[in-house]
């Protein structure tokens, strides 16, 4: 058994920053003003193993099921070709919808389960049956009322209907209503919207912000304008869809580096810088090295202070996409930037949604003033989109306002507060009960590996009949071996929630088999808090 404290694993990395090879990462050095740990358990072999085989067995009852469908014996509910239109081409590949008819099928009762409220700490959700196998749902025209919520992205509460919010929203509304039925560039710009983009530079620190009124489309529709033929997007491998997306649509070559991998970033600038473009070898037009601040599915966090060093040092830019760490990390609730105490100028785009901690709707994208002038006029998005409804508008500044002190409360610091207590406690809690959990310490995703493809579904539903509300997510969205549940932690969670959803999270573990982690966190009443005795367990 070994024992290391946490401070020899910030003091010193054994094993180059991996104990024994698994779990827990440390970098401590210059370049960072906090400790920096983030933990990804390597899967167990014999787990490894069993995942593999569930996937294998549902595919081999997947074709026989198929077989069975081709000659009527078994009914098929499946969109399919007409028989008079078989030699026409075909609209989609009937391969590639496999794995949605034999596998995703069995377990679609754990997604898009309505609800009928606030999507706040806790939900109602509408009861729903299925009589043929999830391809089609009833509603029982019962309300399980009172889930545990924690799959929504609300990560400050703001996600409510009472409150400042929700009464200058309404108040907006009256005056303005609801749509602008318009772009900003024709007769859709209101003062609230210009209010709303210096604010947003205000609270991010830099000259100046353009908001737009839909996330996805910030990244999808933006990337293209600053980037085309001739120029190099490095890409991290894990970045959402609306960055590839964007990155595919703007012509531009794209090579993708290893997750949060410095030494993969580092070796692609070189090779972008001495080797140039293929077969030309002319130098790149631009270098643009994308990256999220908080990574959804993995719950990790950027290595900021290193990419940032990278970037300096070969003279590329720098996108980065805060849709989650916007206002659910640093002190001030600022984001990554604000979380490693960094210079916002150093950050040549700065992406963001309100989708999350704002509990509103949109984007932004942030920067130079010479920057967003240049996008005013070329971006796809503000062109050709419709402006922001005002009351999104309003639930923004409202909110953006509270968590800035300008509301003359400390509700928004201490929102960002409880939400980093809210998420350590939920953290450590996991660990100690002895599952898997991904990402850093200090990031409010929370990823619970389940790996194995039966326990997707099974343990959605169990926790659904004990009232708490999940995220589970498994391949394609993963790796097929690294099937998960992923938990939001929210500000508006109290500890008597926490308990209560960790207590069932142990109970449906127990009963699903679900604590795989060979490695225990032990407390310690002898220890300060931040000081965490580490145990491995060698089977």
């Amino acid at each position: 058994v070994v024992r290391p404290r946490r401070r020899d694993l910030e003091g010193r990395q054994p094993c180059g920053g991996r104990w024994r090879g698994r779990a827990l990462t440390s970098h401590h050095d210059s370049q960072y003003n906090r400790p920096f740990l983030e933990s990804f358990e390597e899967t167990p072999m014999l787990v490894a193993v069993l995942t593999y085989m569930g996937y294998g067995i549902l595919t081999i009852f997947g074709y026989l099921r198929d077989f069975l469908r081709h000659w009527k014996i078994e009914r098929c509910h499946i969109a399919r070709e007409k028989e008079e239109q078989r030699d026409f081409v075909p609209l989609y590949q009937d391969f590639e919808n496999f794995y949605t008819r034999n596998l995703y099928m069995r377990i679609r009762d754990n997604w898009n389960r309505p609800i009928c409220s606030v999507p706040g700490a806790k939900v109602d959700l509408m009861e729903r049956t299925s009589r043929d196998y999830n391809w089609t749902f009833e509603y029982t025209g019962r309300v399980v009322l009172d889930v545990i919520n924690l799959g929504s992205y609300n990560y400050l509460g703001f996600a409510e209907n009472t409150g400042p919010c929700a009464d200058s929203a309404a108040e907006i509304t009256m005056k303005y209503g609801v749509g602008v039925a318009s772009t900003r560039q024709e007769i859709g710009n209101l003062d609230r919207h210009e209010e709303l983009e210096k604010l947003v530079a205000k609270f991010l620190g830099v000259e100046s912000a353009m908001v737009f009124g839909m996330g996805f489309a910030t990244n999808s529709m933006n990337i293209p304008a600053l980037t085309g033929k001739g120029c190099l997007i490095l890409s991290d491998e894990l970045n959402h869809a609306s960055l590839v997306l964007g990155a595919r649509l703007s012509g531009s070559t794209i090579r993708v580096f290893k997750h949060n991998n410095m030494q993969s970033l580092e070796k692609l600038l070189r090779d972008a810088i001495v080797h140039g473009q293929p077969r030309t070898h002319r130098p790149w037009k631009k270098i643009l090295i994308v990256v999220e601040g908080i990574y959804s599915m993995e719950g990790s966090i950027v290595r900021l202070p290193e990419v940032i060093d990278l970037k300096k040092r070969y003279r590329a830019y720098l996108y980065l996409d805060e849709a989650h760490s916007i206002g659910a990390l640093g002190s001030r609730g600022r984001g990554v930037v604000d979380y490693f105490g960094l210079d916002p100028c150093d950050v040549d785009v700065l992406m963001g949604t309100f989708t999350k901690s704002f509990g509103a709707a949109g984007g932004y994208i942030a920067g130079k003033w010479e920057l967003i002038e240049y996008l005013r006029s070329h971006s796809h998005s503000a062109v050709y989109a419709t402006s922001m409804s005002p009351p999104v508008v309003e639930q923004i500044i409202t909110s953006m306002k509270c968590i800035m002190g300008e509301d003359g409360t400390t509700i928004g610091c201490d929102r960002v507060r409880k939400l980093a207590e809210n998420t350590v406690y939920f953290r450590r809690r996991l660990r100690e009960m002895g599952f898997i959990i991904y990402g850093n310490e200090d990031s409010p995703v929370v990823p619970m590996m389940l790996y194995m493809p039966a326990k997707i579904g099974a343990f959605g539903r169990e926790m659904l009949k004990r009232n708490i509300g999940v995220v589970v997510v498994g391949f394609p969205a993963t790796p097929i071996i690294e099937s998960r549940a992923r938990f939001c932690i929210s500000a508006a969670h109290t500890k008597e929630m926490l308990d209560r959803a960790l207590s069932v999270i142990s109970e449906v573990g127990d009963l699903l088999q679900l604590k795989y982690s060979r490695r225990r966190i032990q407390p310690s009443l002898s220890l300060p808090c931040d000081d965490i005795v580490f145990e491995d367990i060698d089977d």
